[in-house]
């Protein structure tokens, strides 16, 4: 069968990790990187999970389907949503949102939640508002733990992880106080890498922010209170 030209232009998305992928920047979500984790249930069924949303291309689209479909869609702000609810068409998942940005997708099947929410016994979502009213992470247990930080905490151009301060930023001190709670919420042999969902251009061939909790652990909150917003 002759490729669309779309097709053609699309990059596969890119193994990290056994179970983890990641799709090419989605100019739908201003350049966010969206990924899949591969998960079974107790039955040994596929209970896939996707993190943000990749760009509407079929071979995004046969790639999730060839691997068992979705289970969830999860999103990490209201810059993720994308067309969210043509992948819930597509795959018939609940979606799963922050109750704050719940509003924004009328009409789609969704699953809000407050503080926490438990997608398995090893992936859970955590409220970290700031960058959005809704904003959220995603951990995964495996390998070390992955923190999946939507633009919640974003590589500079040295690679390492920082809320970044924007015209758009909801509300900074709170920001920066979800910031503090991951430092308190885990420990370096529970958090060895982050997947940020945007700027993953900085991590220079890197997969991942490696060292995770340590390079949390070391951002200074109190040179932050004092950073500009970027345009």
């Amino acid at each position: 069968m002759t490729s669309t030209p779309t097709q053609a232009a699309a990059k596969a998305p890119r193994q990290i990790f056994e179970s983890i992928f990641a799709f090419p920047p989605n100019r739908d979500t201003l350049g966010g990187t969206a990924y899949l984790i591969l998960e079974t249930d107790a039955q040994g069924v596929a209970a896939n999970l996707l993190v943000d949303c990749p760009a509407l291309e079929p071979l995004y689209l046969d790639f999730i389907a060839a691997r068992g479909g979705l289970s969830w869609l999860f999103i990490t702000h209201r810059g993720g949503i994308g067309r969210a609810r043509e992948l819930q068409a597509r795959f018939n998942c609940p979606i799963v949102i922050q109750e704050q940005e719940a509003y924004l997708l009328p009409r789609a099947q969704l699953t809000s939640f407050q503080q926490t929410f438990s997608f398995s016994l090893i992936s859970r979502a955590l409220w970290t508002p700031g960058h959005s009213p809704g904003s959220a992470c995603l951990y995964y247990q495996r390998y070390g733990g992955v923190l999946f930080s939507g633009r919640h905490l974003l590589p500079n151009r040295q690679g390492q992880p920082l809320p970044l301060r924007s015209s758009k930023t909801f509300h900074w001190p709170r920001q920066l106080r979800s910031v503090q709670q991951l430092v308190d919420t885990f420990e370096p042999d529970t958090l060895t890498h982050l997947c940020p969902g945007a700027s993953t251009g900085f991590l220079r061939g890197r997969y991942t922010v490696e060292a995770a909790y340590e390079q949390l652990h070391a951002i200074d909150l109190e040179a932050c209170r004092q950073q500009s917003p970027l345009l």
